[in-house]
């Protein structure tokens, strides 16, 4: 995965942004930004606050409507059908609220809003398959290696990295091509980082590209194949996230020249 970026609308790229420019009143938040996100690839999405690094994520998953740009799925443009229609096209996000309701179960959680019903021919107003939604969710928490063995537990009672773990695994389930993860790690102890990002390392291989947002550089190291820095709305540059390319990395990411050791120069 290691290698040179693959030429945009190549077969090796499973989505783009094209030209993504947006303002908010005066302010313009997204300044022509251009991204590929190959198959199998954990992106990094890196930049100080203000960068646009969320912003483009809720473009990319409808929550934003761009002034001009397009956001291109396995070489089909997405239509400005909101949030949803990101989803129906096999695109799931974790926000770093994680919307997760704290009086449900983990598995009342994961398939909040998308409960199973039968028979099929009732359509919605059929009964709640709890014992299909129970077993689901304890296969997709074991494949993922999530430390919880009762799917029946409350998510209000769990730790902060448990529910940041169930939050990934919902993704994970209903996600066919990407999820995108905005810094999924903030406010998380060292224990609870290390099973969070043990369950994001794992998404490619179960066939999810992923893009991450993160201002934790360590981490990006260790999970991440490519980093794009943006500043002020722009992509300024891009590198693998490599301990070769700490200091051009946080240079980029703050605007300035960094001398060996990390001491600005």
């Amino acid at each position: 995965m290691r290698d040179q970026t693959p030429a945009v609308g190549s077969a090796d790229t499973i989505l783009e942004v094209r030209d993504a420019t947006l303002r908010f009143g005066a302010l313009r938040a997204l300044d022509g930004v251009n991204l590929s996100l190959r198959r199998g690839e954990v992106l990094a999405l890196l930049g100080d606050n203000g960068a646009g690094k969320s912003t483009l994520v809720k473009s990319i998953n409808g929550v934003n409507s761009l002034d001009r740009g397009d956001v291109v799925l396995d070489g089909r443009p997405l239509t400005n059908g909101g949030p949803q229609a990101a989803r129906a096209a096999g695109i799931e996000t974790v926000h770093q609220d994680l919307a997760l309701f704290d009086n449900l179960s983990a598995t009342e959680n994961m398939f909040a809003g998308r409960e199973l019903v039968g028979p099929r021919w009732l359509g919605r107003l059929g009964l709640v398959r709890k014992r299909d939604m129970t077993e689901r969710t304890r296969a997709t928490l074991r494949e993922l290696q999530v430390g919880i063995t009762d799917p029946a537990a409350l998510i209000g009672l769990m730790s902060g990295g448990q529910r940041q773990a169930i939050a990934v695994a919902r993704a994970h389930a209903f996600a066919s091509k990407v999820v995108l993860l905005d810094e999924p790690t903030a406010a998380l102890g060292v224990r609870e980082s290390e099973a969070v990002l043990r369950v994001i390392k794992g998404l490619p291989a179960r066939g999810v590209s992923v893009i991450l947002v993160s201002h934790n550089l360590d981490h990006v190291a260790r999970i991440a194949d490519r980093a794009v820095v943006l500043r002020r709305g722009r992509i300024i540059g891009e590198a693998i996230p490599t301990p070769e390319n700490h200091e051009r990395i946080v240079s980029m990411i703050v605007g300035s020249s960094f001398a060996p050791g990390g001491i600005a120069a």
